[in-house]
Parts: C-alpha cells; structure tokens; sequence
C-alpha cells in the first residue's frame, strides 16, 4: 500500500534524486505523512521540500532534541570568543553546582553528557520540566547517579538546563536571548527557544505513534524499568507528546526540548555556523569547528547504550549517517527531526516531521534521504 502524496517546493539541479527519494519515502509511509525537508550547500538552499495535510513550508513542528543543537550553537560561540573555558569547572561559575560531589566536573565534561545529572529522585513535575531555571536549581542539589566525569549518559531533557545556567552566571543572559540576538534575527531564522503566543497559528501539532507489533511485544517482553538511568533521564512516565502540545511550555522555550522550527531554519541555522551566508562570515571558526565535532563522549552511554555518539552539546552525525565528515556536527529529535552540519562538503541538513518516531530520535527515513543528498553532493 502506498500513498499519494504531493510534494511541494524546489530543488536545485543536480538534486532531482532528493526529491525523488522524498517522495518515495512519503508514498511509503502509512502512518499519516507529513514533513519537510532543506538543504544548503555552503550557504545556498539546494533543496527545500514539504508534504503532508496541514504542513506548509513555514510550519512550526516541535524539534524536541534538535533544539539542543541551537543552545549549543550558543555555548561554542561563547567560547570561541573566550567568555566560557571548557577547561574550568562548572562550579567555578555556579557554585551551587558543587553539591554532592560535582565540583571537580568541567564545562568540557559537562557538555560531553558526563556530570551524571540526568535528572532528580522522583522526578519533576511537568512544570518544572518546562522551566530550565527550575530544573537547573534543583539539578544543582541532586547527587548524581555516577561518579562525574568517568563516563557518559544522554542528559536527555536537562542538558541545556544545565549548560544554561554556566551561560547565565557568565554572561547575566539566557541562552534563549543570546540565540535571539546573535543567531536567530540576524539570519531571519525561523527556529525559536520560546514560541512567540503570534506564531501559534503556525504550530503543527505532534501526534504520537504507536509501537509496531514487533516493538511493542519487545516492550511487553523488557517494560521500562522506572529505576533505570533511561527512566531517570527522560522522566519516566511524561508523556512528551501532550508536554510539548501544551502552548505555556513553548513558550518557555525549555532549551534541550522545548524548541519548534522549521526544517528551513533547522538547516538554516547550521549552514550561518559554517558557511557564508547574505556576506557574513561563518559563524564559527575552524578551531571551534574541530573542537565541538570530535569525539569527547568515548565508550557506551550508559542511558541509550549508543556508542561514541557526542561531541561537546553535539552529536556526531557520522555515526548514523557514515557518508558524512567525520567533523559533521548536529542534533536529532525525538519527533523524528534531524539537523546537522558537515563542514567538510559545505552541507547543511534540516527535516522536520508532525508524527512521533517510536520510540524517539532520528526517523528513519533520514538514513535514506542523508543518502540521497551525499550523493547529489558528490555527483555535482
């Protein structure tokens, strides 16, 4: 069974194939359809494409963990201009961070997922969830669920909590203002840490998916362990689908999930970063460029079981996708949306999508679609 769905927008020559594997991976899919997708090739769109009842090219879908890609875009431009060291320890800006044992950590280990502060015994409440300044005071106090610093787990819904706070104790701003006013505005980026009450119209729903028959009998088989790290991490039981639906919590613009954009501004906002752009320079140098992409998180991540997967804030999107630099740097989402920068092609990737991907991260027809773009890359 396949579906016919129309495929909007434009693709550049040479990516015809793009488009046409788009579309295939819409005709196959079953389970109410709807997406976008962009590309740019050292700073020009080469593909923008969109499909789906109710999706439009400048819809606003929940990017959920891309977001992380856009508070860390911050943090590395904070370094790169020497305001933040990655080699001082968080405590050294937030002293209330030293409790139970985290004052040795670094800011380096810190966005390398290893202070061990994924969340708080018993949880926060949905509240609490939305607001990083909450989170970050109360992440302050907790003792961590491992020694910091002697290994990695995905900080799933606190990392930019927490990054945020270090931000805000050396600079006195947010994250979300420094987004705004350094990156966000200056390109027109539609890509928001706070959904403005005005673009409400233009917010597209997520809808949750249910579990294929195979994963739900592997989940009736190993349920979810309400004591283990993953638990822990991702605030077992929240139901993010109905979280990020609720109109107060974007607008918060919780900074590791609570972000809404398009896939134009997702790619957009990764090709300001490494490319020139309307005759700005790129955003980060080379040296910045190295030093967030290579491998910091070594080994298995003790809340995912991923292996070798993060930088410093980012993901390494060469692991999923090894047709990529090995420098490529960005973020999923657990939507289904992908976002990344590969500096060595000049490629910047954005895809968005309304339907939850069971049971979160990167769909999967990124796989197929990351494919389609290398290769119109390296037939050009």
């Amino acid at each position: 069974m396949t579906n016919d769905i129309t495929v909007h927008g434009t693709v550049a020559p040479g990516f015809e194939g793009v488009r046409e594997t788009y579309a295939a991976v819409l005709a196959e899919d079953t389970t109410e359809p709807g997406s976008q997708l962009a590309v740019l090739l050292h700073g020009r769109t080469v593909v923008d494409l969109w499909a789906g009842d109710g999706i439009e090219a400048d819809s606003l879908p929940a990017v959920f963990s891309s977001t992380k890609g856009a508070a860390h875009l911050v943090v590395a431009l904070l370094v790169q201009d020497g305001v933040l060291d990655l080699d001082r320890t968080v405590a050294s800006y937030w002293p209330e961070f030293a409790a139970e044992g985290k004052g040795e950590l670094t800011l380096r280990e810190l966005l390398a997922h290893a202070s061990g502060a994924i969340g708080v015994e018993g949880g926060f409440t949905d509240e609490e969830l939305a607001d990083d300044r909450l989170l970050a005071a109360r992440l302050a106090g907790q003792k961590p669920f491992w020694k910091p610093g002697t290994a990695y787990g995905y900080h799933g819904l606190v990392i930019a909590a927490l990054t945020g706070e270090v931000v805000r104790r050396a600079t006195g701003r947010s994250i979300r203002e420094l987004f705004e006013e350094r990156i966000r505005v200056p390109y027109g980026l539609d890509l928001y840490l706070g959904q403005p009450a005005a673009l409400e119209p233009r917010y597209v729903a997520v809808r949750p998916m249910a579990p294929t028959a195979e994963q739900a009998a592997a989940l009736a088989l190993a349920p979810v362990d309400p004591t283990s790290l993953m638990a822990v991490a991702f605030n077992y039981p929240t139901d993010l689908v109905a979280w990020i639906n609720t109109p107060s919590v974007r607008a918060l613009g919780q900074a590791s999930v609570g972000g809404v954009g398009s896939a134009r501004g997702l790619a957009g906002m990764y090709a300001a970063a490494i490319s020139h752009v309307d005759g700005r320079p790129p955003l980060l140098e080379a040296r910045t460029l190295a030093e967030f992409a290579r491998l910091h998180a070594v080994g298995t991540d003790l809340v995912t079981d991923e292996k070798d997967h993060f930088g410093l804030g980012f993901e390494r999107p060469s692991v999923p996708y090894p047709s990529l630099g090995e420098g490529a740097f960005g973020h999923c989402g657990a939507a289904g949306s992908q976002a990344f920068a590969d500096p060595a092609s000049g490629l910047a990737y954005g895809y968005t999508r309304r339907r939850y991907a069971f049971p979160g991260g990167a769909a999967p027809e990124n796989e197929r679609l990351v494919a389609a773009v290398v290769r119109a890359v390296e037939e050009r």
